[in-house]
């Protein structure tokens, strides 16, 4: 093109020649013959199978150094949280800093036990799926810490809206029966949802935990919304809303902020950053030149960005953040920073695109072992007795799915009747279904 445009140019250069016109010309030519051709930056992870991944991208704050704001600070004055890390345990297990928050030796055992059952119910579960027990899974190995330190800092009431990988936000709890979690990823006789939704995606009404979509970055405006109603009917009740950092792509997840920011919903926002969405690196949603905090302080929301691997760090901030908002003091946007230890799903290989050792030199650790290490440090845990909560809570996890499989498993059969399709849709069935239904039945 500038082949064709240079000869023309000359040609009125010339016929302008002494006029300033002309020689403005003549520079915006040799400007564009000069110029480079535009080309487009595509993000590349920092590790591929077979070489080592360099960390040095995640720009880590030492433990204890970064300031803990008032609740009630000012949006914009939460804008360096979303670039620093905030982190409360140091490399020798001690609790240091201004996030770290007093706390009862006993609400972190029940956290300790909480993570390591969750990791355990994931193996089993893991091995079921490869048993054709059930038909997929989705574990959140290395991100326990994220969900199990979020349940406890909640109230009764409150509504998370999660992905298919915050199961610690029900099995944190006491009250949750896991043979009917189980039930629900064999899509059997008992299972509560009558085989209505995919393996994972749980619904727990009682115990705050809306219904799993596979669709992504939903969750955060049907938080949002929810929140707002809380608000509107005078109640008490906060919404806590989860994406990973590829939805952070999504549009949802920009309406959601914009949502909560212009009418200050009570709502916690949670990015969990385990840098891989399936197997596109995180960079590729945004995360190379700036952090996914930084898109809260962006939209006037209080951000924070959180060493997701550090039990305590993400008990303060997920304290903080609900303070914040049951005060009407608005949102909190926090980037959980982890890493996703295991394969996206039971579909996934990851060492097709990343280094199979990965997560072993991922410089925040194991959130277990980190605590773990805590609570030595205190007196309040023993090897002794992390071994033998280790092979209570595998029998436990056994005597569940022992329990559940006597309902009917995908590989045994009896799951959830093809006639239950007609229930739950209307209060009552309209003749035509009943009809339907009749011919189904063969009655």
């Amino acid at each position: 093109m500038l082949g064709a445009i240079a000869p023309r140019a000359n040609e009125v250069c010339h016929g302008l020649r002494g006029r300033r016109v002309g020689a403005r010309m003549r520079l915006w030519v040799h400007r564009m013959i000069d110029k480079e051709p535009l080309r487009l930056h595509v993000p590349e992870p920092s590790g591929r199978p077979g070489h080592e991944t360099d960390f040095s991208y995640l720009h880590l704050s030492p433990a204890g150094e970064v300031r803990r704001p008032p609740v009630d600070a000012p949006a914009a004055g939460t804008s360096d949280l979303a670039y620093s890390l905030i982190r409360v345990l140091d490399d020798e297990g001690h609790a240091v800093g201004p996030w770290a928050a007093p706390m009862e030796p006993e609400l972190l055992r029940r956290g300790l036990r909480a993570m390591i059952k969750t990791r355990v119910y994931d193996a089993r579960m893991l091995i079921a799926q490869r048993q054709k027990k059930i038909s997929f899974y989705m574990q959140c190995l290395g991100e326990e810490a994220i969900a199990v330190a979020h349940t406890l800092a909640l109230q009764p009431g409150d509504m998370c809206f999660p992905t298919y990988r915050q199961q610690g936000l029900l099995l944190g709890r006491d009250d949750v029966d896991m043979v009917e979690l189980i039930c629900q990823l064999m899509s059997n006789e008992r299972d509560p949802l009558k085989g209505r939704q995919l393996p994972v995606m749980y619904s727990y009404k009682r115990a705050g935990f809306f219904t799993i979509s596979g669709n992504l970055a939903t969750q955060f405006i049907q938080a949002v919304g929810w929140g707002m109603a809380s608000a509107i009917k005078g109640d008490t009740k906060i919404a806590s809303a989860w994406i990973g950092d590829g939805a952070t792509a999504e549009s949802d997840f920009h309406t959601a902020l914009t949502f909560a920011h212009v009418y200050r919903a009570p709502v916690i926002l949670n990015v969990v950053n385990n840098q891989w969405a399936i197997s596109t690196f995180q960079a590729i949603a945004g995360g190379e030149a700036t952090t996914f905090a930084a898109r809260g302080v962006g939209c006037g929301i209080a951000s924070l960005r959180v060493d997701g691997n550090d039990f305590l760090a993400v008990y303060a901030a997920s304290l903080w953040a609900a303070q914040r908002a049951r005060s009407n003091l608005g949102p909190t946007l926090i980037e959980w920073l982890t890493y996703r230890a295991g394969a996206h799903s039971t579909s996934d290989d990851p060492t097709r695109y990343r280094p199979a050792d990965d997560w072993a030199h991922f410089p925040l650790g194991d959130p277990v072992a980190r605590l773990k290490r805590h609570l030595i440090g205190l007196g309040a845990w023993s090897e002794a007795e992390h071994e033998a909560t280790q092979k209570e809570l595998e029998a436990q996890v056994m005597a569940a799915l022992k329990e559940a499989e006597r309902y009917g498993s995908l590989a045994a059969g009896h799951l959830a009747g093809a006639a239950t399709m007609f229930e739950d849709v209307y209060k009552d069935i309209p003749p035509h279904l009943l009809e339907q239904r009749r011919q189904l039945l063969g009655a």
